[in-house]
């Protein structure tokens, strides 16, 4: 009986995700690509969960535990723009399936480290298969979902990332301090051989816009099933009632930059080309330095969140685990509220949403973190903190969306994997910073960490101002695109 009301709970759970994304096709390529995302958040959590275990074996400090994670960054960065290549040129749900099975190994050989040089050399091989992750979810999520449904579609994909982390401080903490640090690592080893199957078997959509997943649709076809030689069922523009950014750029008459509108297909290009014209896009450049000052902060706070959270708070590692997942779902409420609102401020007709909104996040968010981590008291920090990690969430989906609004879709993977090189090169150094700062500079102890996360904000703030300068490129960057797409021989709404 007990076990019938069970498995009706989960059909109905089911299909309210199922509701909630658009249908069963939708939900299973939303679950696969957070899935994916996932793996790389429960690594860096477990690292961040079992800092205490790591800095006894290998006796290191908090600069030794930054290095850890600034060398997986480094590591994906040179790894990024020959992944971004192959993404534009390759089936992309196998690159991706097999960067999993390189996840999964990794694990293996960092649970086996008898030596810090060890280890660390097991996080560089780490990055360079976590390198895979960007390049291939951004331009799957373009080819999978339309335009005016993207960022929601991408807060829910980037939501995978965060319940990764969540599930990596709650049982890889545990698992460490029930039978130790290395077992911590290991189980990730489990659900990572599920996933390759799973992300294998996903079908493979097509390049041209023509296997976009429509509301309702159950099944998802290949791009060797769809019909190349009939146009997109999609009139230009729409996405089944929600506008995508072209709708308002067109209404309101925007002109495009005449020197980057594309007359032939980039999908060839040289690599030193496509760099060069990424590099020309206006809110590509501001996208990029906003986003890596983004993850700058977050890396440092992902890289000592626990450890923080048991010496300024006084509280025991169990209980640290579990206020922390709760600023988790924090964040994972940002990434959906965040997606959801830039794409509903789109259909109304405000052609900058997903500018406006991550801007705004970014400068908000002091006003509710800097009390949070000043104070000692849980009752106080814990709502503002979830406030704040909420909103430093939902700068993402949007800025996400953005960019497939303002890039030619064959430069997708190549201009991810330079984002992301770039990206990754501005916060690789950021775990090792907030360790050298919190150590020497406020000579540890109780306050270190207080003092280093309240003066790495203004980093947020940097952020958010920059990303106002975006409102007034956006338009222009979205028409380039729209006018590069015109040119081409099946032209169809990015």
């Amino acid at each position: 009986m007990k076990f019938d009301v069970a498995r009706r709970a989960g059909k109905g759970l089911i299909h309210r995700a199922e509701d909630l994304v658009g249908g069963p096709a939708r939900a299973r390529v939303v679950a696969v690509l957070a899935a994916a995302l996932a793996a790389p958040g429960a690594d860096f959590a477990t690292l961040s969960a079992t800092a205490d275990n790591l800095k006894r074996a290998f006796h290191v400090g908090n600069t030794g535990i930054g290095l850890l994670v600034s060398v997986t960054s480094l590591a994906a960065a040179a790894g990024t723009i020959p992944i971004g290549v192959l993404t534009d040129r390759v089936r992309r749900t196998r690159l991706l399936a097999i960067s999993i099975l390189g996840w999964a190994a990794s694990m293996l050989f960092a649970g086996a480290a008898t030596s810090f040089l060890w280890l660390l050399l097991s996080r560089v091989a780490l990055g360079v298969v976590a390198a895979t992750t960007g390049p291939t979810i951004a331009s799957l999520t373009g080819d999978f979902f339309p335009p005016g449904s993207r960022a929601r579609m991408l807060g829910y994909i980037l939501g995978g990332e965060l319940v990764g982390t969540g599930i990596g401080f709650v049982f890889s903490g545990e698992i460490a301090a029930a039978v130790g640090w290395r077992f911590a690592f290991w189980w990730l080893v489990i659900p990572s051989a599920a996933l390759f199957w799973v992300v294998w078997r996903l079908p493979e959509p097509a390049r041209d816009g023509r296997s976009r997943l429509q509301p309702g649709q159950r099944s998802i076809p290949d791009e060797h099933d769809v019909d190349h030689a009939n146009p997109s069922p999609m009139s230009p523009g729409t996405t089944g009632g929600t506008r995508s950014a072209q709708r308002p750029v067109r209404h309101r008459h925007v002109d495009s930059e005449p020197d980057l509108v594309l007359s032939d297909d980039p999908t060839n290009c040289s690599l030193w080309w496509a760099v060069r014209y990424v590099l020309r896009v206006p809110t590509n450049v501001v996208i990029i330095i906003t986003s890596a000052l983004g993850y700058f902060f977050f890396s440092g706070l992902r890289s000592f969140a626990l450890l923080f959270t048991t010496t300024h708070y006084g509280l025991s590692k169990p209980v640290a685990s579990a206020l922390t997942l709760v600023v988790g779902l924090g964040a994972l409420a940002g990434v959906y509220l965040g997606g959801r609102m830039a794409d509903r401020l789109l259909d109304r007709g405000w052609i900058n949403a997903r500018v406006l909104v991550p801007a705004v996040s970014l400068l908000v968010i002091p006003t509710v973190f800097a009390p949070g981590v000043a104070t000692t008291s849980v009752a106080v920090a814990l709502p503002l903190l979830t406030l704040g990690a909420c909103l430093l969430a939902a700068a993402n989906p949007p800025m996400d969306a953005a960019r497939l609004d303002i890039m030619h879709p064959a430069l997708w993977g190549r201009a991810e994997g330079i984002r992301t090189l770039l990206r990754t090169l501005g916060e690789a150094g950021s775990p090792v910073l907030f360790g050298v700062v919190s150590q020497h500079v406020f000579h540890g102890g109780k306050h270190g960490l207080e003092y280093t996360f309240l003066v790495f904000l203004a980093v947020l703030v940097i952020a958010g101002l920059l990303a106002l300068t975006a409102l007034r490129t956006y338009p222009r960057d979205v028409a380039t695109a729209a006018a590069s797409h015109r040119r081409q021989t099946r032209p169809v709404d990015h």
